[in-house]
């Protein structure tokens, strides 16, 4: 029998509780960017699909454990010798939040945004590496 350490990870509480909230029809929520959360053995990873941003218009906050991921990015001004048909283009803000838990070292956290994919890497702490491993009864 292996008896295996029991974490509550509040980033995948996070993830599956705002999934139980939403109903399928509204899954795609354009001020919500959809999000991944990776539980790797040296980190998490928390990915978020925001294609046409740039570096610039994202801001990354931390405070009392909790990380917020913002986007603020200004409309572009029509230039007066367009005339459009169809103007669909929307460049609207967002603000998620994301608990995380006591094993994230968050002096390491490190951010990359790449082909659309903002990727935030949360490394778990030393203390939090430690193997599980069976206990025999003597």
């Amino acid at each position: 029998m292996t008896l295996m350490k029991w974490t509550n990870h509040p980033l995948m509480n996070e993830m599956m509780n705002g999934m139980q909230r939403r109903p399928v029809s509204h899954s795609c929520d354009f001020n919500r960017p959809a999000a991944n959360i990776i539980d790797n053995e040296k980190d998490f990873t928390i990915e978020l699909a925001v294609p046409g941003m740039a570096k610039d218009d994202f801001s990354l906050n931390l405070e009392d454990d909790i990380l917020t991921i913002s986007v603020e990015r200004k409309e572009e001004e029509v230039k007066e010798d367009r005339n459009f048909t169809r103007r669909e283009f929307r460049y609207d803000e967002f603000s998620r939040s994301f608990s995380l838990p006591d094993i994230v070292d968050q002096e390491k956290i490190k951010a990359d945004y790449q082909n659309g994919v903002l990727s935030v890497m949360l490394p778990k702490s030393a203390e939090a590496k430690v193997k599980g491993r069976e206990i025999k009864i003597s």
